[in-house]
């Protein structure tokens, strides 16, 4: 592995350990993150996201990861999270395609991609299924999403 692959694999061992401070520290002091949930996140607000996550999951989250590709420039990996949903606590396995770019030896954009429907149906179940393909309910999905990380960083 070069040292990008070896980047993410340290990246996602530390996420597998609930470990978000060396997360963390894979990151570029001007890391901007996207995906479906939170939109786009930048410097502080990501490794702040990556703390929530793994605190509120109190224990009951676990991460696969695979397929790690890197070059000098950018790389790839993908990844599954399983979990209980809190709002709901109905279980999700979220199968995640995620691109990096890289600068000074650390992440400095990192985006997730995943289908949003299916995480709905497995997070919301019928209302879900009914409704997480339309724009209205993604946009109510990241509208929460970014309310509980104000409500996060506020309470730190």
């Amino acid at each position: 592995m070069n040292s990008n692959e070896n980047l993410i694999a340290k990246f996602y061992t530390a996420f597998s350990n609930a470990d978000y401070q060396t997360m963390s520290e894979c990151y570029h002091p001007k890391i901007h993150f996207v995906d479906p949930a939170f939109g786009l996140l930048k410097e502080e607000q990501v490794s702040d996201m990556w703390k929530m996550l793994i605190l509120r999951s109190k224990g009951n989250l676990k991460i696969e990861f695979s397929n790690i590709k890197a070059d000098d420039f950018s790389g790839s990996a993908n990844w599954v999270a399983t979990y209980n949903f809190s709002k709901t606590n109905r279980k999700v396995i979220n199968r995640i395609a995620a691109e990096f770019a890289f600068q000074d030896g650390l992440i400095i954009k990192h985006t997730d991609n995943f289908d949003v429907w299916k995480w709905s149906k497995q997070a919301f179940g019928i209302k879900g299924f009914l409704l997480g393909w339309t724009g209205f309910f993604q946009d109510k999905i990241k509208e929460q999403a970014l309310l509980t990380l104000k409500k996060f960083q506020k309470a730190q």
